[in-house]
């Protein structure tokens, strides 16, 4: 399993990244949501966060993508890319939790391409 760690002064936090839906920016914080719709927020920037997926995971980081300033998402939860209604769903199939994200139709297209060539 793969984990990130964040030690702050003030909390610690032990993140589980196979139960990672995906990463919302919140200015200078990032709000962790999980397949069971739990969500935690950190105080590390979005930037910083797909830093540590990087450095971190090395080549499996790729399961992680950003998508415009405002997410990172798990490619494993893609469940539908609608461009033109700007929706991209996620789900992990198990917890019957569907997670829709209004993002912008450029950034939903760029999405689509980089998922269908692979």
């Amino acid at each position: 399993m793969h984990y990130l760690l964040f030690n702050t002064r003030d909390e610690f936090t032990k993140v589980d990244l196979n139960h990672v839906v995906y990463f919302e920016s919140d200015g200078n914080y990032t709000h962790i949501v999980f397949t069971n719709r739990y969500k935690v927020t950190i105080t590390l920037g979005l930037s910083k966060i797909e830093h540590l997926l990087d450095t971190q995971l090395r080549e499996q980081a790729q399961r992680f993508i950003r998508i415009g300033k405002r997410y990172i998402i798990n490619r494993t939860f893609i469940l539908q890319i609608n461009p033109l209604r700007q929706k991209l769903l996620l789900s992990d199939m198990v917890h019957e939790t569907v997670f829709a994200l209004s993002i912008s139709k450029e950034a939903l297209k760029t999405l689509k391409e980089i998922i269908v060539k692979q």
